[in-house]
């Protein structure tokens, strides 16, 4: 009776954290015709409508699949890049999407934006390439578009769990980049119960080789009374960093599943498969930050 008594306890610690795993739908409900009429009256004087219309032409470029962002802006530096006939040098240059934009006498195309979500399997690795022809996630999702695409972030080779690809190299950056502060939730299985007081350490704080690390939650698996099942909320992408926090208090992980991240989940993504965004969520992510 205690130990329900203290699990219920970490439950409103946590709140509902049992499956380690977020809603992705978004909840569905019929607005009264007042506030439709409100949107309508509001979309015209929207001050995003302009700056969706132009886009800076290294970015053009980059989209267009031929060269980086950076090596775009070499091209227009060396004037190789002409926008409706004329050569343009100038760095940082917006253009509208109607301009025609050439290089070598070839006319670019932006290539179609791609997001596709896979629910990576074990034994693969998180690189585009590999020299020792191991077994790597793009072989998961080469027949899934013609447009070229790369894994957002990585899973270690014995992780499995939510991967994203696409081609967007904004969306990609954000994700990735420590300041926005990307969620990821983790079912981790170790190889002993998770003590309840080594759990509070975690949830306090540890100070590892490479800094001092905080995990945002941390709770058992309420459906079982396995403590070696145990769910962690954080936002940190160190290299091996769920690991190491268990390693740290001398635990091995025995399997670790990554099951939401950016607020996507695993719903209806069978192990080694993958499906394209919504459309709602892709907006979502171009949101975070």
């Amino acid at each position: 009776m205690d130990q329900n008594k203290q699990n219920k306890g970490g439950a409103k610690k946590h709140g509902n954290f049992s499956k380690f795993i977020r809603k992705t739908k978004p909840k569905t409900s019929v607005k009264p015709k007042e506030d439709k009429k409100e949107v309508k009256k509001k979309q015209p004087h929207s001050t995003n409508r302009p700056v969706q219309d132009e886009v800076r032409i290294n970015k053009y470029i980059a989209n267009a699949g031929i060269c980086s962002r950076r090596e775009a802006d070499a091209l227009i530096a060396n004037g190789e890049i002409k926008v409706n006939g004329q050569v343009v040098t100038e760095l940082g240059r917006k253009i509208m999407r109607g301009d025609k934009v050439s290089y070598k006498g070839k006319l670019l195309k932006p290539e179609k934006m791609v997001y596709i979500l896979l629910n990576k399997p074990k034994g693969y690795i998180t690189t585009t390439e590999d020299p020792f022809e191991r077994k790597i996630v793009m072989n998961l999702v080469s027949k899934a578009c013609e447009e070229r695409i790369f894994p957002v972030g990585r899973l270690d080779r014995n992780t499995t769990g939510l991967l994203l690809f696409t081609n967007d190299g904004d969306i990609a950056k954000k994700l990735t980049h420590p300041s926005h502060n990307i969620k990821k939730i983790y079912h981790v299985v170790l190889d002993k119960p998770l003590t309840k007081n080594d759990l509070v350490k975690i949830q306090e704080g540890l100070e590892l080789e490479d800094g001092s690390i905080k995990v945002d939650k941390i709770a058992y698996a309420e459906e079982t009374q396995d403590k070696r099942q145990v769910g962690i909320e954080i936002h940190s992408g160190k290299n091996r960093i769920v690991r190491r926090i268990f390693e740290h208090l001398e635990y091995n992980v025995v399997r670790l599943d990554r099951v939401s991240f950016a607020g996507l989940t695993k719903k209806d993504i069978p192990r080694g498969k993958y499906r394209f965004l919504k459309e709602f969520e892709i907006n979502r992510l171009k949101m975070l930050g």
